[in-house]
């Protein structure tokens, strides 16, 4: 039987803890032993992390300690799978360089806030998006710091139209026509990674194609 850990926590404002408990059920009802945590100290016992098929972080900004993070990724280093979205996972530790290097990115801004946009699926081949159209959403568009190795699944174009925030308000023009990537897969060592930045309020997952990205990204990312 495959094992995940969900690990939630940080800023409420992503709804961590309600997350878990869509996610953890679903992967219960996918033949998972599930264990749910709401503590970094889950990834302290470094053998025990190694067990898992599957870690899924739901922690948004916060702190995370040198031993915690060197065991996080040395467990996806040693075959451990790792699959998020949004903050949760894509914005979780600001100050771990290392974290956002396994990541494959970091966020840095979402301008206008809750937009409508449109979401473009690149790769229709791969079984994580496979026979999924182009969606719209309305939520907030993730402008990250990207890889560029990581293996692009689905992108957004921003506009450049809306205020990049209350503290700076004004448009930014420069990035009108910028390609973003949206979802993608990556290797760290032995371990799969994935992210979707989409996912910001629970209301995201009502969206069907949401909700099967980022279902299919946990199950790749948990693949012997």
């Amino acid at each position: 039987m495959k094992s995940a850990l969900l690990v939630w926590g940080g800023w409420q404002g992503h709804s961590p803890k309600e997350c878990s408990d869509i996610f953890g059920p679903w992967l219960e009802e996918q033949g998972y032993r599930v264990k749910v945590s709401d503590t970094l100290d889950a990834y302290l016992d470094s053998d025990q992390l190694r067990q898992f098929n599957l870690i899924v972080p739901i922690w948004t900004q916060g702190i995370i300690s040198k031993e915690q993070e060197t065991n996080l990724l040395r467990a996806v280093a040693s075959g451990v799978g790792i699959a998020g979205w949004h903050g949760c996972m894509g914005d979780s530790f600001r100050m771990s360089t290392d974290y956002q290097f396994m990541v494959g990115g970091q966020w840095v801004s979402h301008p206008g806030g809750f937009i409508d946009y449109r979401v473009n699926i690149v790769d229709r081949t791969d079984p994580i998006t496979a026979g999924l159209q182009d969606f719209n959403i309305n939520s907030e568009q993730y402008y990250m710091h990207v890889d560029p190795s990581n293996e692009v699944l689905a992108t957004t174009t921003f506009k450049g139209d809306q205020q990049i925030s209350q503290i700076a308000p004004y448009e930014c023009p420069w990035i009108s026509e910028c390609v973003m990537p949206v979802a993608w897969k990556r290797m760290w060592g032995q371990g799969r990674v994935f992210f979707s930045s989409l996912g910001h309020k629970l209301e995201d997952f009502e969206v069907p194609e949401v909700m099967e990205i980022t279902k299919r990204g946990l199950l790749w990312a948990s693949l012997d």
